[in-house]
């Protein structure tokens, strides 16, 4: 009796320590990740302008990889559900990343840069997806908190944009491709330490060990998940929320120097509206089972509407601090209310296809069509342009009342019926 007891008490401690290591690699991973991106979403077009191109080649260069990202990001995605190698795509996409950006260095002129890029940012945006697989498999098989670890992606994107901000008050704009090499070396490092992707039966086996499963079943569900009125209605709901974010993304900072908010508040701007994202991510779990996914992003495409058609006035400083507040719904709740929604109404064997379809839609054919209808606008009319993102995140408010009117909360289909 003792023994099994013991025996027992073993697995629950090796149980234990697997929860917590997956957990923590995940959460230095985000970190590593979010070091380019706080530097590359606020900065790059800064860059891009020092280069010398005008408003409508940085909305292109910007726009660019999220159209095509509609392209490659399922294909890889698919790929990743059907060997099971995320991780092992993870590292190969963080290793070409860092050869783009050696070469981005010292590029001159629209085309090359455009060439170099472009690819850049697909590159690591892919990997987005990817680790949020994982994350979405650790949440099932070990029952994580999604927030907890994503949190520290929004911790290093502040610190990231405090850095890049500083540097370019007393550097100048050329360092701005430096932070965002750095970031991807970090990157490339806690790549080799992510954990493989968590059995879902709660063993902790690698996914690996199902390929041949995985594989039948990976064009079907894809198949499912674009014939379902329920789930595109869903990615309506939340692209709309993340793509509204197109003109702040691109245009957001040049829009502060035109009206002579020096860089360093540009970088406190910024962590303004990621620290109500780190408290959102702190208190997920509570926050989600209270509200629910659909609640969230319902709240987050409303607060959207109310933050874009209000900056479209150019508001002064002062009032710019609580409008940034309200990205912790914006762009916090319309992304954890996106994890949890695919967390519970996708069937296990599609997550990674349902993650990379989200980031298409979302950071893709949305966000790319806002960036390149921001870069027509900002040339003609200034912030103004932020009325047309306000527009977009009311398509999405009423996508967001559709899923709540339509959805019962379980599964779009079962595995049973899912051949």
């Amino acid at each position: 009796m003792a023994g099994r007891q013991n025996d027992g008490e073993g697995r629950a401690g090796r149980a234990a320590d697997a929860r917590a290591s997956y957990s923590l690699r995940l959460a230095c991973f985000y970190g590593a990740l979010f070091l380019i991106m706080g530097v590359h979403l606020p900065y790059l077009p800064v860059w891009l302008d020092l280069r010398g191109l005008t408003a409508e080649q940085i909305a292109i260069v910007t726009a660019a990889p999220l159209f095509l990202r509609v392209f490659i990001t399922p294909t890889v995605a698919m790929l990743a559900d059907i060997t099971g190698a995320h991780r092992q795509l993870i590292n190969g996409l963080a290793w070409l990343a860092l050869v783009l950006a050696l070469l981005l260095l010292q590029a001159q002129g629209f085309w090359p840069i455009f060439l170099l890029a472009v690819p850049l940012a697909i590159a690591f945006s892919t990997i987005i997806p990817l680790t949020e697989t994982i994350a979405v498999a650790g949440v099932r098989a070990h029952g994580l908190d999604y927030g907890r670890m994503r949190l520290w992606g929004s911790i290093t994107f502040v610190a990231a944009g405090f850095v890049g901000g500083w540097l370019i008050d007393h550097v100048g704009a050329g360092a701005v491709i430096g932070c965002i090499l750095a970031g991807i070396v970090a990157t490339t490092g806690f790549a080799w330490l992510l954990p493989e992707r968590a059995d879902p039966a709660g063993s902790g086996v690698a996914s690996q060990v199902r390929p041949a499963r995985a594989g039948g079943n990976s064009v079907k569900d894809a198949r499912k998940l674009v014939a379902s009125p329920l789930f595109l209605t869903f990615l309506l709901a939340a692209g709309a929320a993340q793509g509204a974010h197109g003109m702040f993304y691109t245009f957001g900072a040049l829009a502060w120097h035109a009206q002579g908010i020096p860089t360093a508040w540009v970088g406190t701007l910024w962590a303004i509206a990621i620290a109500g994202e780190v408290a959102l991510f702190a208190y997920s779990g509570n926050v989600v089972r209270r509200w629910g996914p659909v609640t969230l992003m319902i709240a987050a495409t409303a607060a959207a509407v109310t933050r874009w058609a209000l900056m479209s006035l150019s508001p002064p400083l002062p009032a710019l601090i609580p409008l940034q507040t309200l990205h912790t719904l914006t762009y916090g709740a319309s992304h954890l209310g996106a994890m949890h929604f695919i967390a519970r109404a996708v069937p296990e064997s599609a997550q990674g296809t349902a993650q990379a379809l989200y980031a298409t839609v979302a950071a893709g054919l949305l966000m790319g069509g806002a960036t390149l209808t921001s870069g027509w606008l900002y040339a003609r009319i200034g912030g103004q342009a932020y009325l047309a993102m306000a527009a977009l995140a009311g398509i999405g408010l009423a996508a967001a009342l559709f899923v709540r009117a339509r959805w019962s909360g379980g599964l779009l289909w079962t595995a049973d019926t899912s051949g």
